[in-house]
């Protein structure tokens, strides 16, 4: 019996064993298991750490970077600014030491300014005489725009002849070419394809699109020559005069048409040329020439500046300059210069054209039809003007 008892007691002590090895089995690899886990975390925390650690340091020395650019800046704009203050220093003292030295003449500068304004008054009657009083109409607006047509290349010039009883239209394509095509009509060149068109050869080709007809002759600058203005037959084709600028022709006319340097214009006075002087920081000069012989008569030394200007035409006189942006904007007419002096540029309104966003590469006006062809990005456009007597302006 006591065999019995001690066998059963062992047996109850081996299974109470057994199950406690189990449990603690299973209890460790719980444990393997959640160790593992934190294991990871922390390698990927390790890891974020590390890549926040190297955009900070990439961000830090991106900083640094620029500092260091800012202070060479800074360092250059203080040297500039001492420079500055060293030659305005500078030409105090010498403006000062030519007061001291030079007496007060006040009575002999009003006289020489009243000479020199007497001789401009002078010089302005002189010219009205030439040119005629006549002629007193203004523009106050642009009022219509017609799409006529859209031919040939981004750059062109068109145009009709302002002579009495002349329909044809001159269509120029391009900025240097040797070949007008002539059509008889509006309406044909509207209707009509350009291989239609009359073609007329020119001795030598043709340079921007400042081109004009006026009486059976055309006027343009010729390519590959400065200054160089030839006067054309265009029923027989031959040269019939030209003439020489001497020192024109060394600026674009038109800070956004760079390809013109020479602008040739008709009004109701005749033929003139507008271009740009860099004697005098770029403004605008226009010059009145005799259509038979080409010879100057008068030039005028306009407050015009050529800088953002894309083209310009003169009315009775009076040139009005039109400006837009460099990508094209709504053109706009911000300054005019009148050779009889009668209106001014700061006392007229800006006058906008048609709400159209592009670039004019060539404008010219017809004084027999008061209206406005232009060339705007390859399409031919008609703009019809308002005139106004330059007393009710």
């Amino acid at each position: 019996m006591y065999t019995w008892m001690l066998t059963l007691l062992v047996l109850s002590l081996g299974l109470g064993h057994a199950q406690r090895s189990t449990q603690e089995a299973f209890m460790m690899q719980y444990f393997e298991r959640r160790i593992a886990q934190l294991e990871e975390r922390l390698i990927k925390c390790e890891q974020n750490t590390q890549q926040v650690d190297q955009k900070i340091y990439d961000l830090s020395t991106k900083v640094r970077g620029q500092l260091a650019i800012m202070e060479v800046h800074r360092t250059e704009v203080k040297t500039q600014v001492d420079n500055v203050a060293m030659r305005v220093e500078r030409v105090e003292r010498d403006v000062e030491y030519l007061e001291n030295k030079t007496p007060n003449q006040p009575h002999i500068e009003v006289e020489e300014a009243l000479m020199e304004q007497q001789m401009k008054d002078t010089q302005k009657k002189i010219v009205k005489i030439t040119l005629g009083t006549d002629c007193n109409i203004a523009l106050t607006g642009v009022k219509s725009l017609k799409i006529v047509k859209k031919a040939g290349d981004v750059y062109g010039s068109w145009l009709k002849d302002p002579t009495k009883g002349s329909a044809k239209i001159y269509f120029f394509s391009g900025n240097k070419n040797n070949t007008v095509l002539e059509f008889k009509s509006l309406k044909t060149f509207t209707e009509g394809r350009l291989a239609q068109a009359h073609p007329i050869q020119l001795p030598f080709p043709w340079q921007g699109t400042g081109h004009v007809v006026y009486n059976g002759f055309l006027y343009y600058h010729r390519a590959d020559t400065p200054n160089q203005i030839l006067k054309v037959h265009l029923l027989n084709r031959t040269v019939a005069d030209s003439m020489l600028l001497p020192g024109v022709g060394r600026l674009p006319t038109y800070a956004l048409t760079t390809h013109t340097f020479l602008d040739l214009a008709v009004d109701e006075l005749g033929l003139w040329i507008i271009y740009s002087d860099p004697e005098f920081g770029g403004n605008l000069v226009i010059t009145k020439l005799d259509k038979s012989s080409l010879a100057v008569e008068h030039t005028w030394d306009t407050t015009c500046t050529s800088r953002d200007a894309e083209s310009a035409f003169m009315i009775c006189g009076t040139l009005y300059v039109v400006y837009n942006s460099r990508y094209g904007g709504r053109s706009s007419i911000q300054c005019l210069y009148d050779i009889h002096d009668t209106i001014h540029s700061e006392e007229s309104p800006v006058l906008f054209f048609p709400k159209r966003y592009t670039n004019h590469y060539s404008m010219h006006y017809h004084p027999k039809d008061k209206q406005l062809y232009a060339w705007d990005d390859g399409y031919q456009t008609i703009y019809k003007v308002d005139l106004k007597s330059k007393a009710e302006v």
